[in-house]
């Protein structure tokens, strides 16, 4: 990170705090149309979480158009379609690709480096933000200094002195609670009640569940592909439901169907959650394939007669569950047995207990409420000259690569405004 010496008199154009997706696009996007802009990190580096996602790979966007992008954005999508109309899929794909870093759509629509590596998005916009002349120093923000209605400077912390940035505009870019490791510890959240914001409750979202049977400890590690999910709340009707991948945990179960669900579930604990290990078969179609494959091992041991249907790591629990004996040889099984093993099948039942902690979750649920801010600018509708982008507005979105888009395009908008 290049440092600068933040005590010169002058007044820089804009102030951006936080140097992650959110800030980096804000910042390169002030410098490019000018301005003098001047970027706080409170971490040795920029983009620590940006690095991360993905698994590393940077799932950056999602390669679809801007209906369908707001059908996937879970809390307050008509607040992000002009940020979206401005900075689409299309332009953050165009944008990297222009910037030497081409880019591959892969399943689900998800676009990802062809590299494989989150670190080329953040170093191509590290790059391109230096080469526009923004300045960088290495300090916490801790509050806006504002006038009569409108930003006056950043107050800041460097190396246990308190100093001040002069500014004629700020953006706030913190992120929010999440991956506190990455230095996502709520700080902009405060900064932004200081001014007089509301902020909306704080929660977990896109974090695994966790389930109070042992069957899930019992399959721990396991990964299933193309299974359904659907989550019921104590009344029996359906919340939400999903078919792709999840994997069970020591605590519970996780992967992309789980973290998307979980945007869903905070307020309805406990939920029921059912588990199709063969959604693409109905029960009279699983029941044929079921007769076969007792007709094929009807000498075996229940227990060594599924090894084509399941993955081993589920048989034992999934029997233990159903009842039957695993000793019990495969033609001596009854048909009310087989019947209810098939129920099973189609319908493995856990009960959601709470979500996985916040510092768990890939974005946190909740922040500065869109009703104060101008979505056409990203601009404060309480303080002149204060812009926020990313994580820390009340929006969220599924795993897709929505929540980086986010990012990019309200940088972007707060950037060209500010």
């Amino acid at each position: 990170m290049t440092r600068t010496n933040s005590s010169r008199t002058e007044i820089w154009d804009v102030c951006v705090i936080g140097g992650g997706a959110a800030g980096l696009m804000a910042a390169l996007t002030v410098a490019e149309c000018g301005k003098s802009v001047i970027l706080v990190e409170k971490n040795r580096f920029c983009g620590r979480k940006l690095n991360i996602t993905g698994k590393g790979r940077c799932n950056l966007t999602n390669n679809c158009d801007i209906d369908s992008f707001l059908e996937n954005v879970t809390v307050n999508p008509r607040f992000l379609y002009k940020a979206l109309t401005v900075f689409s899929p299309a332009d953050t794909m165009t944008f990297f690709e222009s910037r030497g870093v081409p880019v591959k759509t892969e399943q689900g629509r998800r676009v990802f480096p062809v590299s494989d590596r989150a670190r080329d998005i953040t170093d191509c916009l590290e790059k391109g933000c230096k080469n526009a002349g923004v300045h960088f120093v290495r300090g916490e923000a801790k509050k806006i200094i504002e006038s009569s209605g409108r930003v006056e400077g950043v107050l800041y912390t460097a190396n246990s002195e308190d100093k001040v940035i002069k500014c004629r505009s700020a953006i706030i870019s913190t992120g929010g609670m999440s991956y506190p490791l990455t230095g996502s510890t709520g700080d902009g959240y405060k900064m932004a009640a200081q001014t007089g914001h509301t902020i909306t409750d704080l929660k977990p979202s896109l974090v695994p569940l966790v389930v109070m049977e042992s069957f899930c400890r019992d399959c721990m590690g396991l990964s299933l592909k193309n299974v359904r999910a659907s989550f019921y709340n104590k009344e029996g009707r359906e919340i939400f439901a999903e078919t792709g991948e999840m994997l069970f945990t020591h605590y519970g179960v996780s992967g992309p169907i789980i973290l998307s669900a979980s945007a869903h579930l905070n307020s309805v604990f406990p939920c029921k959650l059912k588990i199709d290990m063969k959604p693409g078969l109905d029960e009279e179609t699983l029941d044929r394939r079921l007769l076969r494959d007792f007709e094929a091992n009807k000498n075996k041991e229940f227990i060594n007669s599924l090894s084509a249907l399941l993955p081993q790591k589920i048989i034992q629990p999934i029997i233990a569950l159903s009842g039957i004996p695993d000793k019990k040889k495969v033609n001596e099984i009854t048909k009310s047995e087989r019947k209810s093993f098939l129920s099973l099948l189609k319908g493995i039942p856990l009960t959601v207990t709470a979500t996985r902690p916040v510092s768990e979750a890939i974005v946190t649920s909740g922040g500065v409420c869109v009703r104060e801010i101008n979505p056409s600018t990203m601009e404060s509708k309480l303080v002149k000259g204060l812009y926020f982008a990313g994580e820390i507005i009340d929006v969220d979105a599924y795993t897709g690569g929505y929540n980086l888009q986010i990012a990019f395009s309200t940088g972007f908008v707060a950037g060209q405004n500010s």
